[in-house]
């Protein structure tokens, strides 16, 4: 593995206002000749803040918070009335599904695949037993634990396409439960960010927890300007991209987590080798991709995997860029982003990846 190392010039720390799905979107600059639209909404367990520019950035807006409020709806696995909540309870019958979760599904289905099962939908029952579902945190034994993990079947789903009509079929086994929660937000800022176009939206940009994607470039031309977030001090950021229209996305040991009365920590990132959550070296995975449902997925998986087998995954398969934050506080990317990441925390060293 070849590291190039750069030096770089601190700069003033920033201080993440609102919550943490405004923690890696940077203030916006250039943009007074045009006017703009903003709105929050909560959905998939997260405060989601959508930008629109433009004469019509309110109709931009009202179609994104429609398209992810209905995707919130199909995805919920508790509630009765959802497609995800059909699919555990078909007992091994076809479900009919959206394209969207048809998409969601294939993506998946292609990571699992090419990662060796670094990301699995159907680990809802482990991810239950651990209480990241219901708040009610727990480490289970490894018995409790072998016997959810019994219950993975993600390699034995069957999607199929009915191109006549334009409709999706899934098969999942009979006990099966999955979880769309690793990949729906980035499918949400995706289908959001169609919504704003369709609506004749050419500048915006929406930030759904640790998922930004972007629509177009900012008003005044020039690119848009991403933090990362500081995985040892979320109240702030170790660096800054700057990207065109693309998807960035951020998955970390820091964002969910609990910690039992002996001190030990547990995160929300599980292996689905082992059943516990993933143990590597690194501390966060940001993907920076233009399909924002491939981008979530390849955030976990790659976490999942570790920095060696990540960017062996990234020489391997390619259409994507990562930056890699390890416990050695090394910011580690892929070379793509040589002329488009800011490192700005003297904490960190960064270097490149061929």
């Amino acid at each position: 593995m070849k590291h190039t190392k750069i030096s770089f010039k601190p700069c003033l720390r920033l201080a993440l206002c609102l919550l943490l799905c405004l923690a890696m979107l940077l203030p916006l600059s250039g943009c007074g000749e045009t006017k703009m639209s903003q709105s929050q909404l909560f959905a998939m367990d997260t405060i989601m803040t959508l930008t629109a520019y433009g004469k019509n950035r309110e109709a931009g807006l009202t179609a994104a918070e429609g398209t992810i409020s209905a995707l919130d709806s199909m995805l919920d696995p508790e509630l009765s009335t959802s497609t995800t909540y059909a699919i555990n309870h078909a007992e091994g019958s076809p479900v009919v599904v959206s394209g969207q979760i048809a998409e969601m599904l294939s993506t998946a289905s292609l990571v699992y695949t090419q990662s060796g099962g670094a990301l699995d939908l159907s680990l809802y029952p482990l991810i239950k037993r651990w209480g990241f579902v219901d708040g009610k945190y727990y480490v289970p034994s490894d018995a409790e634990i072998s016997q959810e993990l019994a219950k993975k079947c993600f390699d034995q789903m069957s999607l199929t396409s009915f191109p006549s009509s334009g409709s999706y079929s899934v098969i999942f086994p009979a006990g099966a439960e999955i979880s769309f929660a690793s990949i729906a937000k980035g499918c949400a800022a995706e289908s959001a960010v169609s919504a704003m176009r369709q609506a004749g939206v050419e500048s915006g940009i929406i930030s759904l927890g640790g998922n930004v994607q972007t629509l177009g470039l900012k008003p005044d031309g020039s690119n848009w300007n991403v933090a990362i977030q500081d995985p040892n001090n979320t109240e702030t950021y170790l660096g800054v991209l700057s990207v065109g229209e693309t998807a960035v996305v951020t998955s970390g040991s820091y964002q969910r987590f609990f910690t039992d009365m002996w001190g030990h920590t547990y995160h929300h990132i599980f292996n689905p080798a082992t059943g516990y959550p993933a143990s590597t070296n690194l501390l966060s995975v940001t993907i920076i991709c233009p399909d924002g449902t491939m981008a979530d997925a390849l955030s976990t998986a790659m976490f999942v995997l570790g920095e060696t087998r990540a960017l062996n995954y990234w020489r391997t398969y390619g259409g994507f860029e990562m930056v890699l934050v390890n416990k050695d506080n090394e910011v580690i990317c892929t070379s793509g982003l040589m002329e488009q990441i800011t490192l700005s925390n003297t904490n960190y060293t960064l270097s490149f990846s061929e």
